[in-house]
């Protein structure tokens, strides 16, 4: 009889380095979002997690490379939410309602206006964080919903068409309200009620744009 093999446990140095590393992550966040990139020193992280510079280095060879893990983590947790959520086999419109939804919730949050705010504010002067952003956040984001669209396509739910255009026209229109008031400070914080509007607009405009064509499934 053959034993079913198993994953290796975690020893206990990679438990406490990915412990470490995972504190390293969650200071550093804060500590950008409260001083911004530019202000933002590998010194003076080291010096709110209370441990040498060196430690630090050791996790992360630079600033760039720390910006780029703490977006990873923030966008890894989403994506394993919208994953779920778009669902082939589940309705089309529940479906797009409940993943627009949960995408304006998460660009609506405190912590994604103040980091939106921050890639807005210093990519001028730091090419690199639009491009760390947009890979790590928006684009998988795009492609998730992209790949959802196509299926919807081929199965006749939706007319064909590019899916990685239409993912980026129904995320556009998904964040045109709440999310665009909250950036230029017009409101400080959206009502669900809004919020639900705003997605139910959305998704309305995008079914009826891509509605599939009369009798396309006999052609």
């Amino acid at each position: 009889m053959t034993s079913a093999s198993t994953t290796p446990p975690t020893s206990r140095r990679e438990a406490r380095r990915l412990d470490r590393r995972d504190a390293i992550l969650t200071v550093a966040k804060a500590y950008f979002l409260e001083h911004g990139y530019a202000r933002t020193t590998m010194s003076g992280i080291a010096a709110a997690l209370g441990g040498s510079k060196g430690t630090l280095w050791n996790h992360f060879p630079s600033k760039e490379d720390l910006f780029s893990a703490v977006l990873d983590r923030v966008a890894t947790a989403y994506r394993a939410q919208l994953s779920q959520i778009l669902d082939p086999c589940g309705v089309l419109e529940p479906t797009l309602l409940r993943a627009c939804r949960s995408l304006l919730d998460k660009v609506c949050s405190t912590e994604a206006i103040a980091l939106h705010r921050l890639i807005y504010a210093e990519s001028g002067r730091f090419p690199e964080l639009s491009r760390i952003f947009f890979e790590l956040a928006p684009r998988h984001t795009r492609a998730l919903l992209a790949d959802y669209i196509s299926g919807a396509m081929d199965r006749g739910q939706l007319r064909q068409d590019d899916p990685a255009d239409a993912a980026r026209v129904l995320m556009a229109m998904t964040m045109a309200g709440s999310h665009q008031q909250l950036m230029i400070g017009r409101i400080t914080e959206p009502s669900s009620a809004q919020m639900q509007a705003d997605v139910e607009l959305a998704v309305t405009l995008f079914l009826r744009g891509y509605a599939p064509e009369p009798n396309s499934a006999n052609r």
